[in-house]
């Protein structure tokens, strides 16, 4: 595999655990319904960054790039919301009639993979900038945790 892709495929899965790991976060404690205020966001990502950056060891350096990637991650995480108040209204519009709204899916599709296409470099960047600032030991501690159920931010 040509080192360009395998950074790629390793950078987007990266971003997707970290993503996944301030989405999960979200909904621990409170039992909250709905999206996560902007001050729970922030919260949430400091908790995100302190604790990988203890687990791997970072340097000043590796943190700023770690921050720059989280932030970039909240920022498509924005954008892949949208403007909409209630984005599981909109997917409960699909099916409230008789038939399934196609054109509306294909509409919403078509949105969501614009938005994708736009941040998605962003994403890829910040997290091959972060990635290629560790060492090999603390790259090799990544990929365990990749490998590992349940994922990095799931368990200690």
């Amino acid at each position: 595999m040509k080192p360009w892709i395998k950074k790629t495929l390793i950078g987007v899965a990266g971003a997707t655990i970290l993503l996944g790991g301030l989405s999960a976060c979200g909904h621990r404690g409170g039992h909250e319904r709905g999206p996560m205020s902007e001050e729970r966001v922030v919260e949430m990502r400091g908790k995100v960054i302190e604790r990988v950056s203890d687990k791997l060891e970072l340097n000043e350096a590796q943190k700023l790039k770690l921050g720059v990637l989280a932030d970039e991650m909240i920022a498509q995480r924005k954008a892949l919301r949208g403007d909409s108040a209630a984005p599981r209204a909109e997917m409960k519009a699909l099916v409230a009639g008789e038939k399934f709204d196609r054109a509306r899916a294909q509409t919403l599709l078509t949105q969501k993979t614009e938005v994708v296409q736009a941040g998605g470099p962003k994403v890829i960047a910040a997290m091959a900038d972060f990635y290629d600032s560790l060492n090999p030991a603390q790259q090799a501690q990544v990929r365990e945790r990749m490998d590992k159920r349940g994922g990095w931010w799931g368990r200690g």
